[in-house]
């Protein structure tokens, strides 16, 4: 299926590994144009030369911290100045530490509301007079299921992933008439660095081993097995997609079907 996404121009933000990389590579053989974004310069690079092996498509970098404004202004006019515009914006970061209620001062949560909503309210308000001129635009939030249930042990996480669902939809509603897309996509336990660290976590609470815990995850989950960033990116990237183009006000949850034990 042709996604109509050859010559997109695209920004991936928090893509020098895990959920982000997948999602920009994926971007790139469908033939868009990728611009992608960390604070690991190094990391970065590998991740733009390893996409670029694969694919025919320029990917570009920008090294730097999304939870400056300055920092985002300037990565935003560098993709549209290198692009020539700008026509999907995908939000990502790293996800905040994890914790109980207890374990966390205020100072850490001040910083984890930077990280995970005001980097977002501050890219999309950045994007969205480039977004305006393109002619099929979509934003996307990578976000959590901690958007719809809470989370063992993620705090920050289960308190902030909601706040930007309740961004992306209400957005969802004030642009739809510019036929400006606003979806966000809810990954389960996926395979990253990000779960890695999760389990370790666990594991260190638990008194187990982190094989324990993912196995524990996995059967916790109906599809009996831990998503991949790949099959995560795949839904991604078709959400920003001409192909999606009546589809906006989604909160996707990519999780093997892990949500219904909750229903």
């Amino acid at each position: 299926m042709d996604l109509g996404l050859r010559g997109a121009r695209v920004l991936v933000t928090g893509a020098s590994g895990g959920l982000g990389a997948a999602t920009a590579r994926r971007f790139s053989l469908e033939g868009a144009q990728v611009v992608i974004n960390s604070r690991d310069i190094a990391k970065l690079s590998a991740a733009a030369t390893a996409i670029q092996s694969e694919s025919d498509t320029p990917v570009y970098t920008f090294a730097g911290d999304i939870t400056d404004a300055q920092t985002v202004r300037e990565l935003i006019t560098y993709t549209a100045e290198t692009l020539g515009g700008l026509d999907v914006l995908v939000t990502n970061a790293g996800g905040p530490p994890s914790g109980t209620f207890d374990d966390l001062g205020l100072a850490t949560w001040e910083t984890a509301t930077q990280l995970t909503l005001i980097s977002t309210i501050s890219l999309i308000q950045a994007a969205l007079p480039y977004l305006r001129q393109s002619t099929q635009p979509a934003i996307l939030a990578i976000n959590s299921i901690a958007a719809k249930r809470p989370v063992e042990n993620l705090t920050l996480s289960n308190a902030l992933r909601p706040a930007v669902a309740g961004l992306t939809n209400t957005l969802a509603l004030e642009l739809g008439a510019e036929h400006i897309r606003v979806n966000s996509i809810l990954p389960g336990i996926t395979d990253t660095e990000r779960v890695q660290y999760l389990m370790q976590t666990r594991a260190a609470k638990n008194g187990t081993t982190p094989a324990a815990e993912y196995e524990k995850a996995a059967q916790s989950i109906p599809m009996q097995r831990i998503g991949t960033p790949e099959s995560f990116a795949n839904a991604a990237v078709f959400l920003c997609s001409p192909a999606a183009g009546y589809i906006t006000g989604v909160a996707l949850e990519v999780d093997g079907g892990a949500g219904l034990a909750t229903l």
